[in-house]
């Protein structure tokens, strides 16, 4: 084995670097999307209306995407 051999710090990917800004933006149009969710159930309920099953699946998939997007990461050293 030669004795030249030099160890250095791996640097992480393009791809492996999260944009903060990205971040906030997921975020924000996914909070928009539990908003008018939420607003659409509230004005069905008071016009004496139901919603579809869709109405309540996509507040659901909004919510477990925030949830995904908020938990911390286990790798994360925040």
């Amino acid at each position: 084995m030669p004795d030249n051999i030099e160890l250095r710090e791996v640097e992480p990917v393009p791809s492996q670097q999260v944009d903060p800004w990205l971040y906030r933006l997921v975020i924000g149009f996914l909070g928009a999307a539990m908003l008018i969710a939420i607003a659409l159930i509230g004005a069905l309920s008071i016009m004496g209306k139901t919603g579809s099953d869709l109405l309540i699946a996509v507040p659901a998939a909004v919510v477990a995407g925030l949830v995904g997007m908020l938990v911390p990461s286990p790798v994360s050293q925040r």
